[in-house]
C-alpha cells in the first residue's frame, strides 16, 4: 500500500480535504479487497499502515461508515462490511445501464482535445498494472471513467456511478496481477479512448460491454 495517501483529483475542480484523502485511499483498499470483510480495523493500525496520524484515518471511517462500507465496532475499531452476490450484481447491472450508452454516446459528442486528456490516466491505469500497484489501478481507474462520464454533462450520473463503485468489491484483483492477466484489462482503457477518438460508436459500446464484464466475471473472483 502507498505510504501516504494520493491526492485524487475531484471533479470540478475542488482541491480535496486531507481527511477526504485519506477516505479516497481507505475506499481504494476496500474496492481492491485489500481491506477484507469481516475483518476489524483500527484507526492507530490503519494509520501505520498509511504513514499518517491516528485522527484523520479514524474521521475518513466515520465518513466509510455513514456509506455503510463498515460497521463501528466500540472500542476496537471498524469492521469491514461484506457484499454478496446478488448486490454486486446489481451494481454491475446498473452500471451497465448507465456507463455503456453514455460512454458510446460520447463517440458522436465529445470534444477530441478532452477525451486525449484522458490518455495520461489510461497509461497509468497500464503502468500500476504492470507493477502490480492495485490501489493505484484502481484510484487511476476512477479518474478515468468518472473523467470520461462528465464530459456527457451530467454531474448526478457521475455521482450515481462514483457511488456504485465505491460499494462494489473487486477481490479478484489480486488473483489477476499474479496471473499477469490485469495488463490486459488496464489496457482496454486505451482501446476506449482509440475508439471513442475514430468516432466509433459500436466499437466503444462492445469494449465497455467487454470491460464492465470483468467486474462481475474476472474481478470478483474470491
Amino acid at each position: 500500500m502507498n505510504a501516504n495517501p494520493p491526492a485524487l483529483r475531484s471533479l470540478g475542480g475542488r482541491r480535496p480535504s486531507y481527511r477526504e484523502r485519506v477516505a479516497d485511499a481507505l475506499r481504494a483498499a476496500l474496492i481492491a479487497g485489500e481491506l477484507r470483510p469481516g475483518e476489524v480495523y483500527s484507526a492507530p493500525g490503519l494509520a501505520t499502515r498509511f504513514g499518517v496520524s491516528a485522527t484523520p484515518v479514524r474521521e475518513a471511517m466515520l465518513d466509510l461508515a455513514r456509506e455503510g462500507l463498515v460497521d463501528t465496532v466500540p472500542n476496537k475499531g471498524f469492521r469491514v462490511t461484506a457484499v454478496s452476490d446478488r448486490q454486486l450484481d446489481e451494481y454491475t447491472h446498473i452500471r451497465s445501464l448507465i456507463e455503456i450508452p453514455t460512454t458510446a454516446e460520447l463517440a458522436g459528442t465529445a470534444d477530441p482535445v478532452a477525451l486525449q486528456a484522458l490518455r495520461p490516466v489510461a497509461e497509468e491505469i497500464v503502468t500500476a498494472a504492470a507493477a502490480g500497484d492495485l490501489i493505484a489501478y484502481i484510484e487511476a481507474d476512477q479518474r478515468f471513467h468518472l473523467g470520461l462520464l462528465a464530459l456527457a454533462g451530467n454531474g448526478h450520473l457521475v455521482e450515481v456511478v462514483r457511488d456504485l463503485r465505491r460499494r462494489a468489491r473487486l477481490y479478484g484483483l489480486t488473483a489477476l496481477v499474479e496471473q499477469g492477466r490485469l495488463e490486459a484489462s488496464a489496457e482496454e482503457h486505451l482501446e476506449i479512448l482509440d475508439a471513442l477518438l475514430a468516432r466509433d460508436t459500436e466499437a466503444v459500446r462492445a469494449v465497455m460491454t467487454r470491460h464492465l464484464g470483468h467486474v462481475r466475471g474476472l474481478w470478483a473472483a474470491p
